[in-house]
């Protein structure tokens, strides 16, 4: 019997306990000594389930196994998330073109990977008495982009700084047309 098996079997302290086997069959209600035996018997754990039920109830399982699984499909699970990191372009209000075309060409390629893409706009002594000139490059940013983005936050002055997130758009639509159309074209070539 395992360790984890003893600390849990320890703090059954409930005379008689509902016993399910390992296959999921009921076994009734018994003794905790008795239950303890039937696992020991079959080299298993007896563990609590639901504690609270009266009574409580317990199942003969080989718990070093279930606990193996319970991780491996929590990797899973964690393999199949997608993690969007938030990135960021930093500006200024008297920005040049070029200067502004090169932070815009990479918000998209950061929009384009699936991030989020926080742009700001730094003020520095008296443009801070001037907010209009960043909200104002702030809506030449959001233009640029276009239909590849979504507002998340509009331009909010805080402190030195005004920011605004954009987050790329969900286009599934978009895919499934793709789709048709791909197939549409490979049966007309087909027919040809």
């Amino acid at each position: 019997m395992s360790r984890e098996s003893l600390r849990i079997n320890e703090q059954i302290h409930i005379r008689e306990v509902r016993v399910t086997s390992a296959t999921g069959e009921q076994l009734g209600i018994m003794p905790t000594r008795e239950a303890l035996r039937m696992a020991e018997e079959q080299h298993l754990d007896l563990v609590e389930v639901a504690p609270k039920a009266k009574p409580p109830v317990c199942r003969i399982m080989d718990f070093g196994k279930y606990r193996f699984e319970q991780q491996k499909r929590e990797k899973e699970a964690k393999k199949k998330q997608k993690v969007i990191n938030i990135k960021e372009v930093k500006l200024r209000p008297n920005i040049e073109q070029h200067d502004f075309d090169v932070k815009l060409k990479n918000a998209l390629r950061f929009v384009e990977e699936g991030n989020k893409v926080k742009v700001t706009i730094m003020f520095r002594g008296r443009e801070l008495s001037h907010p209009e000139l960043g909200k104002e490059v702030l809506s030449r940013v959001a233009a640029a982009l276009g239909d590849a983005v979504s507002i998340e936050r509009n331009a909010k002055l805080e402190g030195k700084n005004m920011t605004m997130i954009v987050a790329p758009k969900v286009q599934k639509s978009s895919k499934k047309k793709s789709q048709k159309t791909q197939t549409k074209g490979g049966n007309s070539n087909a027919e040809n």
